[in-house]
């Protein structure tokens, strides 16, 4: 028990640090309320497990060479940079009236999905902690104990999505039509922030190879 509750606290501590999807579920929260932030979360969910499959039949090491990476980074590139834009540009017409419901759950899923798979730091991410937890599990223990611990870990993630979508959920209650407006355009930036960086390394792995 000790140890499916330490591998939950790690799914947790993947999912807490503030990224694309964070801020995405944010505002997403803020627009229409739990289940669209909550559907980002399971998007991105949803590409981690496949991550966490790479890494198990060892496919990974492909996602790994340059020209993989140069073509993620943009990728996420231009997912991050329009997904900011366009939140930026609806941010101006935002009102508690009329966002909640306004959007396709599978919309929000997508988003969530494209964003995580498109990120090369989700690559290194699974690589460096799940090739951890599968090297740890073929030395210490049985096959069904690596099930039981990646769903640990997934159950983490999970709950960290369910923990920011109510909390987005909730604090859209109190917010008035303009402060609405305002999170929603800073996380459009935010957003932009982390494409534009992507753009960055995309640039700086395009030069080496020049």
């Amino acid at each position: 028990m000790n140890s499916i509750l330490g591998f939950i606290f790690l799914g947790l501590s993947l999912s807490a640090p503030i990224g694309p999807v964070n801020a995405a579920q944010l505002d997403k929260g803020i627009r229409g309320g739990f289940l669209p932030a909550w559907f980002v979360g399971l998007g991105a969910i949803a590409a981690d497990m496949i991550y966490m499959l790479l890494v198990y039949f060892g496919v990974i090491h492909f996602l790994n060479t340059p020209f993989m990476q140069s073509f993620l980074w943009l990728f996420g590139f231009f997912i991050l940079v329009y997904t900011g834009i366009d939140s930026i540009k609806q941010a101006s017409t935002l009102s508690l009236n009329d966002t909640r419901g306004t959007e396709p759950l599978t919309k929000s899923f997508v988003s969530g999905f494209m964003m995580s798979i498109s990120n090369p730091l989700s690559i290194l991410f699974w690589l460096g902690i799940y090739g951890s937890v599968l090297a740890q599990t073929a030395a210490t223990s049985e096959p069904r104990d690596l099930i039981v611990n990646s769903c640990a870990i997934i159950a983490g993630v999970l709950l960290w999505d369910v923990t920011m979508a109510g909390f987005a959920s909730v604090f859209r209650k109190i917010l008035s039509d303009r402060m609405i407006r305002g999170i929603s355009f800073l996380s459009g930036l935010s957003l932009i922030g982390f494409g534009l960086y992507f753009g960055y390394k995309a640039l700086l792995l395009l030069l080496e190879r020049l």
